[in-house]
């Protein structure tokens, strides 16, 4: 699948375990950007995806670094403060689906910079708290009929960090 999956500021490693574990499945690599609540190599993270097809994971030390690396790719952001629904969202091959922490919360400075690229987490049902890898997982389902009959633009090769 031509997504990329990135995660801002996560906080517990178990949590970023399932969300890999749907990253393998739709062959999606995932970014991790800090500051993390957890060591990159906290075998939690290892553990949980125990199993799963291997993701490729990409660890940036902070937002900059991230965009840096990024830059050419088309970042959405998916939060409980977006106003438009997921299922709105442009979708595009190399798209980057860039989501906040596990409670399902985008940083205000991301908010206020990019409010046409915020997009509304799928409904949880009648709960008040999110679960990081269902709305991965819901935002990945929506996409990916959208951009399987475009063209791909080839990957740039990154460095891993």
């Amino acid at each position: 699948m031509a997504l990329h999956v990135a995660l801002l500021e996560a906080l517990t490693a178990p949590a970023i375990a399932a969300v890999a574990r749907q990253c393998a499945s739709a062959d999606a690599p995932l970014h991790l950007i800090g500051p993390l609540g957890f060591a990159a190599d906290d075998p939690a993270l290892r553990d949980g995806s125990a199993g799963a097809a291997p993701v490729d994971m990409w660890v940036h030390p902070g937002w900059r670094d991230f965009r840096d690396a990024m830059s050419r790719e088309r970042c959405l952001y998916f939060g409980t403060e977006g106003e438009r629904d997921a299922r709105d969202a442009p979708y595009r091959p190399n798209s980057v689906l860039v989501f906040g922490d596990e409670v399902g919360s985008m940083p205000e400075r991301i908010r206020e910079k990019y409010p046409d690229r915020l997009f509304r987490l799928p409904a949880q049902g009648r709960r008040k708290t999110v679960v990081l890898a269902d709305a991965v997982a819901a935002v990945l389902e929506i996409a990916a009929p959208r951009i399987t009959d475009a063209p791909a633009r080839p990957a740039r090769k990154r460095r891993h960090r």
